[in-house]
This record gives C-alpha cells, structure tokens and sequence, in this order.
C-alpha cells in the first residue's frame, strides 16, 4: 500500500489560528528628541553620518601611512608607544581596541621590523614592556603630522569657528553617551 503525502492546507481560519498564538509585536519607546521611529531614514541619522566620515577619514588615513609603509594597525600601537613612551601589550589592545591574538601578531611584526622591542619589566619579570626603537620613533614621529593633514584636508571647506563648535558638539555627544552606557546612577535607583 502506497503511503499518502498529506500537506497541512493553510487555510484562513488555521492562519488566524496562528496569529493568535504570536505574541504581539510591541514598538519600544523613543525618547522625544530629533529622531522619530516612524518614518526614521538612517541615511539621514548622525550615527550614520559619523560613520561615513570616520571611514572616509580612515581611508584617507591608511592610504597616506601606506607611503610610510605603516598599516592602520601598526601606526596606532607607534602612536600610542610614542605618546607615552612605553606600555604592555594589553594596553595597546585596549587602546587601539584588538584582541589579544591580534595585538600579539601585530606587535610580533612591528617587532620584525625594527620598530619596537619587548622588555622584561623590572618590577615583575612576568611583564614584557614594549618600547619603541629608533627606528620606531622615526615611524612614530611621521604619524601626527599625517594625521593633522588628513584631518585638515578633510575640513578644508570649513571655518575654524565651525572646527571648533563641530568638536564642540562631538565632545558633548560623547559625554551623553558615556553617561547612556554608564547606566542608571545610584541615586536613579533609590540607592
């Protein structure tokens, strides 16, 4: 005997069925603001925006280190050594925000070629200090004065006057945003 394919029909009544047993889609809150949920064009939004200039910007950035043989992620490290003249691999990761495997490659090339060296700290042997050859410092200095140009390129078309109330904004931006991921204080809880 011969089995039977039989399909479930999605009838009107099974489909209302199902929708029953959805839960309800609930929209959450905005707060009042700028921004509105309904009708919220993301090519329009300031996180979008900030996102196309720090490409570009980085972009730019990579191509003028490249004439220096840097790579975005060798000049962070050399920039980072430089301002503060030594540091620990996790540091650097932090600051330049790798993880830990990728710090260590990327700390082993700028080893490779003669820009920075591990040493032992003489405080606890089980610390590897990094510190920047001559060679590295060579490297390091260049990396302000690209940066600066960049930076000025891509400002051109505005007043120092709109310079200074864009990093105005963006720092008050970043305020309100540290405190957003700080979460709610003590006070806020009824502690």
């Amino acid at each position: 005997m011969a089995k039977q394919n039989v399909a479930t029909a999605s009838t009107p009544a099974s489909r209302a069925s199902a929708s029953a047993k959805a839960p309800k889609l609930s929209l959450p809150p905005v707060r009042a603001g700028f921004y509105q949920g309904d009708g919220y064009c993301a090519d329009e939004s300031i996180g979008y925006l900030t996102k196309q200039v720090v490409e570009l910007i980085s972009r730019s950035v990579e191509a003028r280190m490249a004439e220096y043989s840097l790579t975005d992620a060798q000049w962070k490290p050399l920039f980072f050594l430089a301002r503060h003249g030594y540091g620990t691999a996790s540091q650097v990761a932090r600051k330049v925000g790798c993880d830990a495997g990728a710090t260590t490659r990327m700390l082993d090339r700028l080893e490779d070629k003669g820009l920075l060296r591990r040493v032992r700290s003489v405080d606890d042997r089980r610390v590897q200090q990094l510190e920047l050859t001559d060679e590295g410092r060579k490297a390091a200095a260049i990396v302000p004065y690209v940066l600066a140009d960049v930076l000025n390129a891509h400002l051109a078309d505005l007043s120092n006057a709109e310079v200074d109330q864009l990093r105005g904004l963006l720092e008050r931006v970043i305020a309100t945003g540290r405190r957003l991921n700080e979460g709610p204080s003590r006070q806020e809880n009824g502690a």
